[in-house]
C-alpha cells in the first residue's frame, strides 16, 4: 500500500505544481517540463505496483450487475478523454473533457471493486480531478474561448471510443478480469 500512496502523492504533487508554484515552474524552463514527465511515468509506476501488490482488504461489497454500469460509464470515459483531440459537438459543453473522463473513469472502479486498493486509489484519482478543475477554474476565470465541434469530429470520437474501449476490455478480459460478466467476485 506504501508504493500505491507514494505514488498518488507524486501524481498530485507533479499535476498541481505548475498551479500552486508556477514561478518556479516557469524558472525551471524545459527541463523542468521533462522533471515533471518523469516523476509522472515514476507515479504510474509505483501506483501499478502498489495497486497489484495490495492485500484485498474489503471495505464494501459492489451491489450485483454493476459491471454493465461499469461499461456504460467507461465508454462515456473515453468519449470524453478523446474530446479533446477530436473536436466532437459537445466540445463547446465540457470544459474539461479529459479531467471528466478521469471522473467517470473513478466512478466506474469503485461501483465494482469494493477493497481498500481500489478506494484508495480511484477514490484518489477522483478526489485529484476535481481538484485540478477546480484549480484551473480559479486560476483561469470564465470559460469564454470554447471550441468548436462538429459532425465529422462527433463520428471520429464516437469511433474512437469505440476502438479504445474494445481493446481495454479485450485486456482485461486477457489479464483474468472479464468486463462482461456484469458482477465481480
Amino acid at each position: 500500500m506504501g508504493q500505491l500512496i507514494a505514488g498518488i502523492v507524486l501524481w498530485w504533487g507533479a499535476h498541481l505544481f505548475k498551479r500552486l508554484a508556477p514561478g518556479l515552474r516557469a524558472r525551471m524552463g524545459p527541463a523542468g517540463k521533462a522533471l515533471i514527465a518523469l516523476v509522472l511515468i515514476g507515479a504510474v509506476v509505483l501506483m501499478v505496483k502498489g495497486f497489484k501488490a495490495a492485500d484485498p482488504v474489503p471495505v464494501h461489497t459492489p451491489l450485483p450487475g454493476m459491471g454493465h454500469l461499469n461499461n456504460l460509464l467507461m465508454l462515456l470515459a473515453f468519449y470524453l478523454l478523446n474530446m479533446g483531440y477530436t473536436k466532437p459537438l459537445m466540445a463547446r459543453r465540457i470544459r474539461h473533457p479529459m479531467l471528466s473522463a478521469v471522473v467517470v473513469w473513478a466512478v466506474a472502479h469503485l461501483i465494482v471493486n469494493g477493497d481498500l486498493a481500489s478506494v484508495v486509489l480511484f477514490g484518489s484519482m477522483l478526489l485529484w480531478a476535481l481538484v485540478e478543475m477546480a484549480v484551473i477554474n480559479r486560476a483561469e476565470g470564465p470559460w469564454l474561448n470554447r471550441p468548436k465541434g462538429s459532425a465529422r469530429g462527433e463520428v471520429i470520437n464516437i469511433a474512437l471510443a469505440l476502438a479504445l474501449f474494445g481493446a481495454v476490455a479485450w485486456y482485461h478480459a486477457y489479464s483474468g478480469h472479464n468486463p462482461f460478466l456484469g458482477t465481480y467476485p
